[in-house]
This record gives structure tokens, C-alpha cells and sequence, in this order.
């Protein structure tokens, strides 16, 4: 599962501390290590956080976790 949580940080142009800042507007406390290992794989995202991060960057939790639907019309 790949995570894309970085590629979104950095097309919207925000650092890692800038996100742990705003993050707490949500009531979600995340230093900036803690988010880094987030990004880089090492660490994996508690459900909550995930949600957070989601709304936060206006994206799907699928999204950032890079699930990719492999559903076909038939």
C-alpha cells in the first residue's frame, strides 16, 4: 500500500510543520516527527488521523492511502 500523504502535502505547497499547525484547528495533536514517519511509511496512521488528514487536505482517505478502485462498468 503505498502512501501518498506527502505528494499531497507538497501540491498544495506546505511544509510539515505547517500541517501539525493546522492540524490542530481539529483537534488533532501530531508533531512534526510523528507526521514525517506518517509520510514516510515508518509509522503507521491511527484511523482518527487518517480522517483528520482527509478533511483537513480535502481529499479521500483512499486517496492518501493510495487504494486505487479496480471497479469496471459492465
Amino acid at each position: 500500500m503505498q502512501n501518498n500523504l506527502r505528494k499531497i502535502r507538497i501540491s498544495k505547497n506546505l511544509t510539515q510543520e505547517k500541517v501539525c499547525e493546522e492540524l490542530k484547528k481539529y483537534g488533532c495533536y501530531i508533531d512534526r516527527t510523528t507526521y514525517a514517519k506518517y509520510e514516510s511509511g515508518s509509522r503507521n496512521i491511527s484511523c482518527e488521523n487518517l480522517c483528520v488528514l482527509a478533511k483537513y487536505f480535502e481529499t479521500t482517505t483512499d486517496s492518501i492511502l493510495g487504494i486505487v478502485s479496480s471497479k469496471t462498468d459492465s
